[in-house]
């Protein structure tokens, strides 16, 4: 990054998350960020334009999920420019991590950022949840789906509960919590697990939602 001070900011809120991380998972981590700055002046990709902000708003609050993460099959719906799935690729290698959006030009970002950052451990894919029935992505399902990015946590768990694997997980990553839209889950599928995302040098309020059928 051109302004290291981007950098030690990353840095030092990985830190504050007890994330440990390899200098090579950093430096691929300043490089998705140099990079989604780039896109995003050309191809707007996200409303959030600074780079502190991208760091708190972006990196920081995709990584403070890490702790939930078990895989090793994850799949994220509605991964916009590929968070959180490329930060939680780059942070946990072992995963196999299938993004998924229906926009074009987000989805190309994804693509660039896999084949410039050498995550071959990322499938990006452009396709609404909607048009995937059952098995269609991964034969075996996945086991835990992610999202930060749906508004409605009954629409999230429905219309992608075809492609979860027997015991998997959902989880939904909110701002504020409606009790209403955890009295509208489909029957059968309950809250195992709230968590508050602390995000550092964020002052809004974050959750972590961990749902099973």
């Amino acid at each position: 990054m051109r302004d290291a001070s981007h950098f030690r900011r990353l840095e030092r809120g990985l830190s504050a998350l007890n994330i440990a991380t390899s200098e090579d998972q950093r430096q691929r981590l300043g490089e998705l960020l140099a990079l989604l700055h780039k896109w995003n002046r050309a191809y707007n990709l996200t409303a959030i334009r600074s780079l502190d902000d991208m760091v708190t708003k972006h990196l920081l609050d995709s990584a403070a999920v890490l702790p939930a993460i078990k895989g090793p099959r994850l799949l994220d719906v509605g991964a916009g420019p590929g968070l959180p799935g490329l930060v939680l690729a780059i942070l946990a290698p072992a995963l196999e991590v299938t993004l998924l959006d229906s926009n074009g030009k987000k989805v190309r970002f994804q693509r660039q950022a896999v084949v410039e950052l050498g995550l071959d451990n990322v499938t990006p894919v452009q396709a609404r949840i909607e048009d995937c029935p059952g098995k269609a992505l991964e034969p075996q399902g996945f086991d835990q789906i992610i999202s930060r990015a749906f508004a409605s946590l009954a629409d999230f768990v429905t219309l992608s509960a075809p492609l979860l694997a027997p015991k998997g997980q959902w989880l939904a990553m909110k701002g504020r919590l409606v009790e209403e839209e955890l009295a509208g889950l489909p029957p059968g599928v309950e809250l195992v697990e709230q968590r508050v995302l602390r995000i550092p040098e964020e002052v809004g309020q974050r959750h972590l939602l961990i749902l099973e059928h």
